[in-house]
């Protein structure tokens, strides 16, 4: 279970849409020599009543309910300063002092009011392409998924469809090399990119993926979000950090999606869980973010973190395109 501390507090209604770095940024060496987490921060406020692993009525919003996902048996405690409000988010309180506002499954984000219309009904490859001015030009929004080859991508896309062979899988990290379309509900798209820090391809290789996919990202116009897949089964890899900051240094708007969340062998990978792998990463990227970035565990093998992507993809999705 997801555990709460959220005392009563004025905080600032920050939106997705504005994650800018702090002005001095330390230099990354590798990721051992970061800080440590400083878990005495994270546990020493009191606990709510409400559960982020708490399953939320989703027969209360205008749609029909999304079958709950399994439940994630974490130890996460999460403080008020850290859990992440979308735009026009009210954060209320019952009277007893516990935050009534509802948290999704596994992640540190507020249910809002545009979380709706958030089921797959369609899903379809449009085009590849290598070059952002001939991406889709339809002017829908999109979500792009990133992460080290090998983390899942592929997998977790057709998850996230319910489709085995949407997006190709392969026992062979770098398989994806171009800006890939996926047009859903004829709506929105999912942007499978390629993964990055495959030291088996070409050089030249490499070096195109990331020009290509930094300038996707610095001037598509309808990215609404770059969702950043991080594997959550081992310790923070340097390469996942320098993403992650840049991404921030850039005021690129960024949630991040720990995967493999089902592979809890303590005695490998340094000797931790997966929950822990997940607040390590989050301590160490906190310096290059004013804001906490919004964050989920998943599991493609079970589906865990599938119903609160697709919400969270919906309310940041209803809200860019209402504004």
């Amino acid at each position: 279970m997801v555990l709460l501390h959220l005392p009563r507090t004025h905080i600032s209604l920050s939106t997705h849409f504005s994650l800018f770095p702090k002005p001095k940024t330390p230099a990354f060496a590798t990721a051992t020599t970061l800080p440590p987490i400083l878990t005495s921060v994270l546990f020493s406020a009191p606990k709510s009543t409400l559960s982020a692993s708490e399953p939320i009525p989703i027969s209360e919003l205008p749609e029909p309910q999304i079958e709950p996902p399994q439940e994630f048996e974490t130890h996460i405690e999460i403080p008020l300063e850290k859990l992440f409000v979308p735009p026009e988010t009210e954060v209320s309180y019952t009277d007893a002092g516990a935050l009534s506002t509802r948290i999704l499954k596994g992640s540190n984000i507020l249910l809002s009011k545009y979380a709706r219309n958030a089921q797959v009904e369609q899903a379809e490859f449009v085009k590849s392409s290598v070059r952002t001015e001939d991406c889709p030009s339809d002017g829908l929004p999109e979500f792009a998924l990133v992460g080290r080859s090998n983390v899942g991508k592929s997998s977790l896309l057709n998850s996230l469809v319910r489709r085995k062979r949407l997006a190709l899988t392969s026992k062979k990290p770098g398989k994806t090399q171009c800006i890939n379309h996926f047009r859903i509900n004829d709506g929105w798209y999912l942007v499978d990119l390629p993964g990055y820090g495959y030291a088996a391809a070409p050089q030249e290789l490499r070096t195109d993926w990331v020009k290509f996919t930094k300038d996707y990202f610095l001037n598509r116009s309808t990215l609404v979000s770059v969702f950043l897949l991080i594997d959550a089964s081992i310790p923070a890899k340097k390469i996942d950090l320098e993403y992650a900051s840049w991404l921030g240094q850039n005021q690129i708007p960024m949630t991040l999606i720990f995967t493999k969340c089902d592979k809890r062998k303590k005695k490998r990978h340094g000797g931790k869980k997966a929950e822990e792998n997940v607040q390590d990463f989050q301590e160490l990227i906190s310096g290059f973010f004013e804001t906490v970035p919004p964050w989920i565990m998943t599991s493609s093998l079970t589906n865990q973190g599938r119903d609160e992507m697709l919400l969270h993809m919906a309310q940041l999705r209803n809200y860019w395109l209402k504004h």
